[in-house]
């Protein structure tokens, strides 16, 4: 049966796939959604979308980026359903809050300045900087203009070099005008 081989073959190449980038994407979530159970599920969400196609991915020019932007797309509307749930939940209630289990400690801060700035921001910091993509990229996988993209990395790297100012070397002497000198103050 041809069509029973071809399905062998894509869900094969899935296997592939799946070895080859799961973690990755997960950890691009991850730094996106800052929780970890979130990450993980949202990948496999993307990776069961990918296999409910009739031909797997076979068709798709960059696997990885079409798993990506499902992957992103699948928070937006997480976060889009949760928040009005919230808002049809807690209408009358006060706002209890709850107690998450601490991160790691080589990513606490880190997750905890992410997690501190505006969604619009945290989403293109994650794509371009811990996806490695391209601001074109970005913008397609967001679908806004290059423009806005350009001018959403601005604002927040500048939130989150607010909120990681401790971790600005202190060795580096300022040089006229603002900018950081090459030069190393010495003990």
């Amino acid at each position: 049966m041809p069509g029973r081989d071809a399905r062998t073959a894509a869900e094969q190449a899935m296997g592939e796939l799946y070895h080859a980038c799961y973690r990755r994407l997960v950890a691009q979530v991850y730094a996106f959604t800052t929780d970890l159970t979130e990450a993980q599920d949202v990948v496999q969400e993307a990776f069961a979308r990918a296999l409910a196609r009739p031909h797997g991915l076979t068709d798709v020019d960059n696997p990885e980026a079409w798993l990506r932007t499902v992957a992103v797309n699948v928070v937006r509307r997480r976060w889009r359903r949760r928040k009005l749930l919230d808002t049809i939940l807690l209408r009358d209630r006060p706002v209890a809050r709850t107690v998450e289990p601490a991160p790691g400690p080589e990513r606490a801060d880190l997750r905890d300045a992410l997690a501190g700035i505006p969604t619009t921001y945290r989403e293109v910091i994650v794509l371009h900087y811990f996806a490695d993509l391209p601001v074109e990229e970005v913008a397609a996988v967001l679908e806004v203009p290059v423009g806005t993209v350009k001018s959403r990395l601005s604002r927040g790297r500048a939130a989150l070099a607010e909120r990681l100012g401790d971790y600005r070397d202190e060795g580096v002497r300022r040089a006229p005008g603002g900018g950081a000198s090459t030069e190393v103050a010495r003990a």
